[in-house]
Protein backbone atom coordinates (compact mmCIF):
# COMPACT_ATOMS: atom_id res chain seq x y z
CA UNK A 1 0.00 0.00 0.00
CA UNK A 2 1.39 3.39 -0.95
CA UNK A 3 1.76 6.11 1.65
CA UNK A 4 -1.14 8.12 0.20
CA UNK A 5 -3.46 5.12 0.22
CA UNK A 6 -2.43 4.35 3.80
CA UNK A 7 -2.99 7.96 4.86
CA UNK A 8 -6.38 8.03 3.16
CA UNK A 9 -7.42 4.82 4.83
CA UNK A 10 -6.30 6.18 8.21
CA UNK A 11 -8.34 9.33 7.73
CA UNK A 12 -11.42 7.32 6.79
CA UNK A 13 -10.91 5.18 9.89
CA UNK A 14 -10.67 8.27 12.15
CA UNK A 15 -13.77 9.75 10.56
CA UNK A 16 -15.66 6.51 11.04
CA UNK A 17 -14.62 6.30 14.68
CA UNK A 18 -15.62 9.95 15.23
CA UNK A 19 -19.01 9.36 13.66
CA UNK A 20 -19.46 6.22 15.74
CA UNK A 21 -18.62 8.16 18.92
CA UNK A 22 -21.21 10.78 18.05
CA UNK A 23 -23.82 8.12 17.32
CA UNK A 24 -23.18 6.52 20.72
CA UNK A 25 -23.18 9.79 22.64
CA UNK A 26 -23.47 9.76 25.58
CA UNK A 27 -21.90 6.53 26.77
CA UNK A 28 -20.42 7.79 30.02
CA UNK A 29 -21.11 10.37 32.74
CA UNK A 30 -21.53 13.98 31.65
CA UNK A 31 -20.13 16.66 33.95
CA UNK A 32 -21.67 20.14 34.25
CA UNK A 33 -19.20 22.60 35.77
CA UNK A 34 -20.57 25.68 37.53
CA UNK A 35 -18.09 28.48 38.33
CA UNK A 36 -19.90 29.32 41.57
CA UNK A 37 -20.00 27.90 45.08
CA UNK A 38 -22.12 24.82 45.72
CA UNK A 39 -25.47 25.37 47.41
CA UNK A 40 -26.41 28.62 45.69
CA UNK A 41 -29.03 29.49 43.13
CA UNK A 42 -26.92 28.52 40.12
CA UNK A 43 -26.11 25.18 41.75
CA UNK A 44 -29.82 24.50 42.23
CA UNK A 45 -30.55 25.40 38.60
CA UNK A 46 -27.66 23.24 37.36
CA UNK A 47 -29.00 20.26 39.29
CA UNK A 48 -32.39 20.69 37.64
CA UNK A 49 -30.67 20.70 34.25
CA UNK A 50 -28.55 17.69 35.19
CA UNK A 51 -31.57 15.68 36.31
CA UNK A 52 -33.60 16.62 33.23
CA UNK A 53 -30.79 15.87 30.77
CA UNK A 54 -29.87 12.67 32.56
CA UNK A 55 -33.43 11.39 32.41
CA UNK A 56 -33.77 12.34 28.74
CA UNK A 57 -30.44 10.87 27.63
CA UNK A 58 -30.37 7.80 29.84
CA UNK A 59 -26.99 8.71 31.26
CA UNK A 60 -25.69 10.09 34.54
CA UNK A 61 -25.16 13.87 34.59
CA UNK A 62 -23.36 15.35 37.59
CA UNK A 63 -22.73 18.92 38.76
CA UNK A 64 -19.27 20.05 39.86
CA UNK A 65 -18.68 23.43 41.51
CA UNK A 66 -15.44 25.22 40.65
CA UNK A 67 -15.79 28.70 42.18
CA UNK A 68 -13.21 31.44 42.19
CA UNK A 69 -11.74 34.20 40.08
CA UNK A 70 -15.11 35.80 39.41
CA UNK A 71 -16.17 32.64 37.48
CA UNK A 72 -12.90 32.54 35.50
CA UNK A 73 -11.59 29.35 37.13
CA UNK A 74 -14.58 27.20 36.30
CA UNK A 75 -15.04 28.67 32.82
CA UNK A 76 -11.36 28.18 31.97
CA UNK A 77 -11.56 24.55 33.07
CA UNK A 78 -14.28 23.86 30.51
CA UNK A 79 -12.59 25.92 27.78
CA UNK A 80 -9.54 23.65 28.11
CA UNK A 81 -11.51 20.40 28.41
CA UNK A 82 -11.73 17.75 25.68
CA UNK A 83 -14.33 18.86 23.11
CA UNK A 84 -16.36 15.68 23.32
CA UNK A 85 -19.56 16.81 25.05
CA UNK A 86 -18.76 15.22 28.40
CA UNK A 87 -17.60 18.42 30.13
CA UNK A 88 -20.03 21.32 29.98
CA UNK A 89 -20.29 24.77 31.55
CA UNK A 90 -23.39 26.34 33.06
CA UNK A 91 -22.81 29.96 33.94
CA UNK A 92 -24.41 33.38 34.10
CA UNK A 93 -24.38 35.76 31.19
CA UNK A 94 -21.96 38.07 33.00
CA UNK A 95 -19.17 35.51 32.47
CA UNK A 96 -19.49 36.04 28.74
CA UNK A 97 -20.56 39.70 28.61
CA UNK A 98 -18.97 41.57 31.52
CA UNK A 99 -15.65 39.77 32.03
CA UNK A 100 -14.32 40.64 28.54
CA UNK A 101 -15.08 44.30 29.31
CA UNK A 102 -13.49 44.35 32.76
CA UNK A 103 -10.49 42.01 32.48
CA UNK A 104 -7.60 42.88 30.17
CA UNK A 105 -6.10 39.39 29.96
CA UNK A 106 -9.06 37.06 30.18
CA UNK A 107 -8.10 33.39 30.03
CA UNK A 108 -10.73 32.63 27.39
CA UNK A 109 -12.66 34.21 24.55
CA UNK A 110 -16.42 33.78 25.07
CA UNK A 111 -17.18 33.63 21.35
CA UNK A 112 -14.20 31.53 20.25
CA UNK A 113 -13.55 29.08 23.08
CA UNK A 114 -17.13 27.92 23.75
CA UNK A 115 -19.92 26.37 21.72
CA UNK A 116 -23.32 27.47 23.10
CA UNK A 117 -25.86 24.70 23.68
CA UNK A 118 -28.85 26.67 24.90
CA UNK A 119 -30.15 29.28 27.28
CA UNK A 120 -31.56 27.64 30.40
CA UNK A 121 -33.29 30.36 32.41
CA UNK A 122 -33.58 34.07 33.12
CA UNK A 123 -33.76 35.87 36.45
CA UNK A 124 -35.73 39.11 36.18
CA UNK A 125 -34.30 41.96 38.25
CA UNK A 126 -36.64 44.45 39.91
CA UNK A 127 -35.94 48.10 40.75
CA UNK A 128 -37.13 48.29 44.34
CA UNK A 129 -37.47 50.97 47.02
CA UNK A 130 -38.54 50.94 50.63
CA UNK A 131 -42.28 51.31 51.18
CA UNK A 132 -41.46 54.12 53.61
CA UNK A 133 -40.30 56.20 50.64
CA UNK A 134 -42.87 58.29 48.73
CA UNK A 135 -41.88 57.10 45.25
CA UNK A 136 -44.59 55.23 43.35
CA UNK A 137 -42.94 55.28 39.91
CA UNK A 138 -39.42 55.35 38.49
CA UNK A 139 -40.03 58.86 37.16
CA UNK A 140 -40.93 60.05 40.67
CA UNK A 141 -37.80 58.40 42.04
CA UNK A 142 -35.44 60.16 39.63
CA UNK A 143 -37.34 63.44 39.96
CA UNK A 144 -36.04 63.75 43.52
CA UNK A 145 -33.66 66.76 43.49
CA UNK A 146 -31.15 64.80 45.56
CA UNK A 147 -30.65 62.51 42.55
CA UNK A 148 -28.63 65.33 40.99
CA UNK A 149 -26.22 66.11 43.83
CA UNK A 150 -24.79 62.63 44.49
CA UNK A 151 -26.12 62.38 48.04
CA UNK A 152 -28.31 59.31 47.46
CA UNK A 153 -26.99 55.77 47.26
CA UNK A 154 -28.01 52.61 45.50
CA UNK A 155 -27.00 49.17 46.72
CA UNK A 156 -25.75 46.15 44.78
CA UNK A 157 -24.45 42.68 45.50
CA UNK A 158 -20.88 43.59 44.61
CA UNK A 159 -18.55 45.68 42.44
CA UNK A 160 -18.75 44.61 38.81
CA UNK A 161 -21.85 42.50 39.32
CA UNK A 162 -24.70 42.52 36.83
CA UNK A 163 -26.76 44.51 39.35
CA UNK A 164 -23.98 47.10 39.62
CA UNK A 165 -23.56 47.58 35.87
CA UNK A 166 -27.29 47.34 35.16
CA UNK A 167 -28.09 50.00 37.74
CA UNK A 168 -25.35 52.23 36.33
CA UNK A 169 -27.01 52.01 32.92
CA UNK A 170 -30.26 53.25 34.42
CA UNK A 171 -28.60 56.00 36.47
CA UNK A 172 -26.80 57.29 33.38
CA UNK A 173 -29.98 57.16 31.32
CA UNK A 174 -31.81 59.17 33.97
CA UNK A 175 -29.05 61.78 34.14
CA UNK A 176 -28.64 61.11 37.85
CA UNK A 177 -25.58 61.12 40.09
CA UNK A 178 -25.56 58.47 42.81
CA UNK A 179 -23.25 56.71 45.24
CA UNK A 180 -22.73 53.00 44.70
CA UNK A 181 -22.66 50.93 47.90
CA UNK A 182 -21.53 47.36 47.16
CA UNK A 183 -22.28 44.47 49.51
CA UNK A 184 -21.21 40.85 49.66
CA UNK A 185 -24.55 39.56 48.44
CA UNK A 186 -28.06 40.98 48.50
CA UNK A 187 -29.03 40.17 52.10
CA UNK A 188 -27.22 43.11 53.69
CA UNK A 189 -28.00 45.35 50.72
CA UNK A 190 -31.72 44.82 51.17
CA UNK A 191 -31.46 45.27 54.93
CA UNK A 192 -29.95 48.73 54.36
CA UNK A 193 -32.59 49.47 51.75
CA UNK A 194 -35.31 48.79 54.33
CA UNK A 195 -33.62 51.03 56.90
CA UNK A 196 -33.03 53.83 54.39
CA UNK A 197 -29.25 53.81 54.06
CA UNK A 198 -29.70 52.99 50.36
CA UNK A 199 -32.51 54.53 48.31
CA UNK A 200 -32.90 51.71 45.80
CA UNK A 201 -31.67 48.28 44.77
CA UNK A 202 -32.05 46.12 41.70
CA UNK A 203 -32.22 42.42 42.54
CA UNK A 204 -33.93 39.18 41.62
CA UNK A 205 -36.99 37.98 43.53
CA UNK A 206 -35.26 35.38 45.71
CA UNK A 207 -33.94 37.96 48.22
CA UNK A 208 -36.78 40.45 47.63
CA UNK A 209 -39.97 38.37 47.74
CA UNK A 210 -40.35 38.19 51.51
CA UNK A 211 -40.14 41.95 51.98
CA UNK A 212 -42.37 42.62 48.95
CA UNK A 213 -45.05 40.25 50.25
CA UNK A 214 -44.90 41.79 53.74
CA UNK A 215 -45.17 45.29 52.32
CA UNK A 216 -41.70 46.41 53.37
CA UNK A 217 -40.49 46.94 49.82
CA UNK A 218 -42.14 48.38 46.73
CA UNK A 219 -41.09 47.18 43.23
CA UNK A 220 -41.22 50.04 40.73
CA UNK A 221 -40.11 48.29 37.54
CA UNK A 222 -38.63 45.11 36.12
CA UNK A 223 -35.44 45.41 34.07
CA UNK A 224 -36.41 42.70 31.55
CA UNK A 225 -37.66 43.37 28.04
CA UNK A 226 -41.08 42.00 29.01
CA UNK A 227 -43.09 42.06 32.22
CA UNK A 228 -42.40 39.16 34.53
CA UNK A 229 -45.09 36.56 35.18
CA UNK A 230 -43.97 36.62 38.80
CA UNK A 231 -45.11 40.27 39.23
CA UNK A 232 -47.19 40.99 36.12
CA UNK A 233 -48.48 44.35 37.41
CA UNK A 234 -44.97 45.79 37.61
CA UNK A 235 -44.03 47.71 34.44
CA UNK A 236 -40.80 47.30 32.53
CA UNK A 237 -38.16 50.03 32.67
CA UNK A 238 -39.05 50.87 29.06
CA UNK A 239 -42.71 51.27 30.02
CA UNK A 240 -41.60 53.40 32.97
CA UNK A 241 -39.87 55.80 30.58
CA UNK A 242 -36.31 54.42 30.40
CA UNK A 243 -35.92 52.34 27.23
CA UNK A 244 -32.50 50.93 26.45
CA UNK A 245 -31.71 50.11 30.09
CA UNK A 246 -33.01 46.53 30.02
CA UNK A 247 -30.93 43.70 31.43
CA UNK A 248 -31.35 40.45 33.33
CA UNK A 249 -29.25 37.65 34.70
CA UNK A 250 -29.42 34.58 32.50
CA UNK A 251 -27.96 31.11 32.63
CA UNK A 252 -26.80 29.15 29.61
CA UNK A 253 -25.13 25.82 28.92
CA UNK A 254 -21.91 25.61 26.87
CA UNK A 255 -19.49 23.01 25.56
CA UNK A 256 -15.85 23.58 24.61
CA UNK A 257 -15.31 24.91 21.10
CA UNK A 258 -14.64 22.11 18.64
CA UNK A 259 -17.25 19.77 20.09
CA UNK A 260 -18.72 17.71 17.21
CA UNK A 261 -21.82 19.20 15.61
CA UNK A 262 -23.80 16.02 16.16
CA UNK A 263 -23.08 16.05 19.88
CA UNK A 264 -24.03 19.73 20.18
CA UNK A 265 -27.25 19.13 18.28
CA UNK A 266 -28.18 16.22 20.56
CA UNK A 267 -27.47 18.23 23.73
CA UNK A 268 -29.31 21.31 22.47
CA UNK A 269 -32.33 19.29 21.37
CA UNK A 270 -32.60 17.39 24.63
CA UNK A 271 -32.20 20.60 26.65
CA UNK A 272 -34.97 22.30 24.68
CA UNK A 273 -37.33 19.36 25.22
CA UNK A 274 -36.47 19.13 28.93
CA UNK A 275 -37.17 22.82 29.52
CA UNK A 276 -40.56 22.49 27.83
CA UNK A 277 -41.76 19.97 30.43
CA UNK A 278 -44.26 21.73 32.78
CA UNK A 279 -42.76 20.13 35.89
CA UNK A 280 -39.32 21.44 34.98
CA UNK A 281 -40.65 24.92 34.32
CA UNK A 282 -42.45 24.88 37.66
CA UNK A 283 -39.27 23.78 39.43
CA UNK A 284 -37.38 26.71 37.90
CA UNK A 285 -40.18 29.09 38.86
CA UNK A 286 -39.79 28.05 42.50
CA UNK A 287 -36.18 29.24 42.24
CA UNK A 288 -37.34 32.61 40.86
CA UNK A 289 -36.21 31.71 37.32
CA UNK A 290 -38.15 32.03 34.10
CA UNK A 291 -37.27 28.89 32.14
CA UNK A 292 -36.79 30.05 28.57
CA UNK A 293 -34.81 28.05 25.99
CA UNK A 294 -32.88 29.98 23.34
CA UNK A 295 -30.72 28.21 20.77
CA UNK A 296 -26.96 28.59 20.13
CA UNK A 297 -27.17 31.42 17.59
CA UNK A 298 -29.48 33.40 19.86
CA UNK A 299 -26.93 33.13 22.67
CA UNK A 300 -24.11 34.38 20.44
CA UNK A 301 -26.22 37.35 19.39
CA UNK A 302 -27.12 38.07 23.00
CA UNK A 303 -23.47 38.05 24.10
CA UNK A 304 -22.50 40.49 21.35
CA UNK A 305 -25.47 42.80 22.00
CA UNK A 306 -24.91 42.91 25.77
CA UNK A 307 -21.20 43.59 25.45
CA UNK A 308 -22.06 46.60 23.29
CA UNK A 309 -24.84 47.78 25.62
CA UNK A 310 -22.84 47.39 28.85
CA UNK A 311 -19.59 48.99 27.65
CA UNK A 312 -20.55 52.64 28.41
CA UNK A 313 -21.79 51.77 31.92
CA UNK A 314 -18.64 49.75 32.61
CA UNK A 315 -16.50 52.72 31.61
CA UNK A 316 -18.59 55.16 33.67
CA UNK A 317 -18.28 52.93 36.73
CA UNK A 318 -14.48 52.82 36.35
CA UNK A 319 -14.51 49.08 35.69
CA UNK A 320 -13.21 48.99 32.13
CA UNK A 321 -10.12 46.91 31.47
CA UNK A 322 -7.01 48.96 30.65
CA UNK A 323 -6.39 49.25 26.93
CA UNK A 324 -2.62 48.98 27.14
Amino acid sequence: MTFFRWAGAALLCVAALSGHAQDNFPNKTIRIVIPYAAGGGVDAAARLVAQSLGDAMGQSVIVEAKPGGNTVIGASTVARAAPDGYTLLLTGGSTMTLLPLTQAKLAFDPLKDFAPIGLVSRLPFFLTVSSTQPYKTVKELFADPKMKDGSLAYASNGVGSMAHVGTEMLVQSAGAKMIHVPYNGFTLAIADLVTGRAIMVMADLAPLSGQIKSGGLRPLAVASLKRSPFLPDVPTLAEAGYPGTEYEVWLALYAPAGTPAGVLKRLSGELEKALAVPATREAFAKLGHESDFVGPEGIRQRIQAEQKAFAPAVRAAGLAAPTN
